[in-house]
């Protein structure tokens, strides 16, 4: 991304982006492009759009990514076309618009919502949490209304969220939950930003401020993300193993792995329609006439053979209505005979909202996967480990593109990986060193061992990486052992570049200098801890760590809450779940695990307490 675009930009990029791209795939085409520009008023010559796609698609696909469709962002910033571009995307998915400035961009903006999602979270929340008794003075929220953003300003509404999509993120006990002042309700949103970048949630662009005052547009994409994530948790064979019966001829287990939940809900979605001799291709223009989900709704309803699923009768009768908005409604009736009418309103399906319908339909398959597993058929599967899924989470809250799903598969072309060495501060040289995807059939892995081979040097050559043994073939292969130790060490980089931005010499800031601070810390406020090394094992009790806190933020720490003698392992664990919450709610953005701490897991450890050490010089 371009210096001269502004971290609001950034997401409106990306909003925008996702609108324009209608039909989902990632990219956008010329077709698209052009229908575009004529809405707004601004029709384009076919040979202009040619120019255009010529001078922006460099690897000349005739389609434009998200990169490349930043550049036009930035031809458009200040051209006569921007207004009506903005204009155009905001009449799709019931866009309304917004003005507003962040603390992130000191330059009025204006971004764009939706009042459906505004509508969909708000009736999610309302009866995912009613039971919740410290939510009950603010629930239920008014959907009709910008309530929502109210509502969450304090934190605690969002600190239940990423527990449910989560579970034990989020120490309750850290939660402040009654007589809020300012700094309590600071400090809630510090636990809630930090929290949601440790599952996984991209941050970058937002502060605590912007959720205190509401700020529509970044309210509402923080949502989506907390949200999603507890979605497609278990849409993942690892999880879920009746996930193989989707196996097409002929495909190996180790591909279908390799899909993402959307793409596994599109599977899964045709898996069912396959049996009336229907399919779709998106979960947007193809699902609007709602035949395809009445389908599937018979397809999943409980036939009755399990004791604990009485059988429900689809009526089918809703399909031959003539009017699409009356269709879709007689629909929802079905699917709330299935528990499942959450998400979409009939005016959502009818406009074909893609992200409202892939929760619905995600909805469906958590509740009704009406799956089996395939007999006769013993795998080995591997669930993802702690530390894959710790650092899987650290670069997805990044921002990197695409998502990481799966830490080893996707990373086999190196481009999430490059992008790391951006956000460490070491340059890539994207014009002329890069292979971009897609890729050419015939030459797409030797185009891929070309992007890890790059990978490779610039760890030695730029980074400074200790990468012995580590070639481009290990990073292409997924070698698990060895992709992990560069990820490792990327990691460690940009954790210790947190001590560089605050003029503490990042590169010399190793373990030794980091101990030294936390020991001198500890002893000029009175406790009694300290540590050797990221191996003592007094560690394992979280300790040290919970009097690091305190002296980092004095009278922090509830010492009632902390066990301290003759602990058993239900201790540590307590103590550590307690530690890790507590120093993401001061402000330091933890990405280890409480398991770690009673561990004591090296690696992990080092970053909670350079993590710390970052956030206690910026005393004042």
């Amino acid at each position: 991304m371009s210096t001269s675009i502004s971290a609001e930009e950034i997401e409106e990029i990306r909003e925008s982006f996702e609108k324009v791209d209608v039909d989902g795939n990632g990219y956008i085409c010329a077709s698209e492009l052009g229908s575009l520009f004529t809405e707004v008023g601004c029709s384009m010559p076919g040979y202009q759009l040619r120019e255009l796609l010529q001078k922006l698609d460099k690897n000349k696909d005739s389609r434009i990514s998200l990169e490349e469709f930043t550049a036009i962002f930035q031809d458009l910033k200040e051209d006569c076309l921007a207004k009506g571009f903005r204009k155009a995307l905001n009449k799709k998915d019931g866009i309304v618009n917004i003005g507003g400035t962040s603390e992130i961009s000191s330059a009025g903006t204006q971004h764009s919502i939706s009042e459906q999602e505004r509508f969909a979270f708000a009736n999610y929340i309302n009866s995912s949490l009613e039971k919740d008794p410290d939510c009950e003075s603010r629930l239920p929220i008014d959907p009709n209304t910008g309530a929502l953003f109210k509502s969450l300003s304090d934190g605690i509404i969002l600190c239940k969220l990423i527990n449910l999509s989560v579970p034990d993120t989020i120490d309750e006990r850290t939660i402040n939950k009654k007589k809020l002042t300012p700094f309590t309700t600071q400090e809630n949103l510090n636990l809630v930003l930090n929290s949601a970048s440790a599952i996984g949630c991209q941050v970058v662009n937002i502060g605590a401020q912007d959720l205190k005052e509401g700020k529509p547009h970044l309210v509402l994409g923080l949502l989506w993300q907390i949200i999603k994530i507890g979605l497609f948790a278990d849409i993942e064979l690892s999880r879920n193993e009746a996930i193989a019966a989707l196996l097409e001829e002929g495909e190996s287990l180790e591909e279908l792995m390799k899909l993402s939940p959307e793409e596994l809900l599109l599977r899964w979605a045709n898996f069912h329609l396959k049996k009336v001799g229907m399919s779709i291709n998106n979960f947007s223009g193809d699902i609007k006439d709602s035949k395809a989900y009445f389908h599937l709704l018979e397809q999943i309803a409980p036939d009755g053979t399990k004791e604990d699923a009485p059988r429900v009768e689809i009526d089918m009768t809703g399909v031959y209505e003539k009017d699409l908005t009356k269709r879709a409604e007689c629909m929802l009736k079905q699917a709330d005979l299935l528990d499942c009418r959450q998400f979409v309103t009939a005016a959502d399906v009818v406009s074909g909202h893609s992200k409202l319908n892939m929760a619905f339909v995600a909805m469906l398959f958590n509740k009704h996967p009406a799956l089996t597993k395939p007999e006769n058929q013993e795998w080995n599967l591997q669930s993802e480990t702690r530390e894959e899924r710790t650092f899987r989470n650290w670069m997805n809250s990044l921002g990197v593109s695409p998502y990481v799903h799966h830490i080893y598969g996707d990373l086999t072309d190196a481009m999430v990986i490059l992008q790391l060495y951006e956000r460490i501060k070491v340059p890539v040289d994207w014009d002329y060193r890069v292979n971009h995807p897609p890729y050419k059939a015939l030459v797409a892995h030797l185009k891929k061992i070309e992007n890890c081979n790059y990978a490779v040097e610039l760890g030695t050559e730029k980074a400074g990486f200790s990468l012995v043994g580590i070639a481009g073939q290990d990073l292409y292969d997924g070698n698990e052992t060895l992709t992990l130790a560069l990820v490792w060490q990327l990691m460690r980089r940009y954790t210790l570049n947190v001590l560089e931005d605050l003029g503490d010499g990042g590169e010399c800031a190793g373990d030794d200098l980091i101990i030294s601070w936390v020991n001198k810390t500890l002893a000029e406020a009175g406790k009694s801890s300290s540590i050797k090394s990221f191996k003592d094992k007094s560690i394992g009790t979280s300790l040290p760590v919970l009097d690091l806190i305190d002296t980092i933020q004095p009278e922090s720490v509830n010492y009632e809450l902390v066990k301290t003698e003759d602990l058993s392992d239900e201790d540590k664990l307590d103590n550590a779940k307690y530690a890790i919450s507590m120093a993401r709610k001061i402000g330091a953005k933890v990405y280890a695990l409480p398991e770690d701490l009673v561990e004591i897991n090296q690696k992990m450890v080092m970053t909670v307490f350079a993590c710390l050490m970052g956030r206690g010089m910026k005393r004042v």
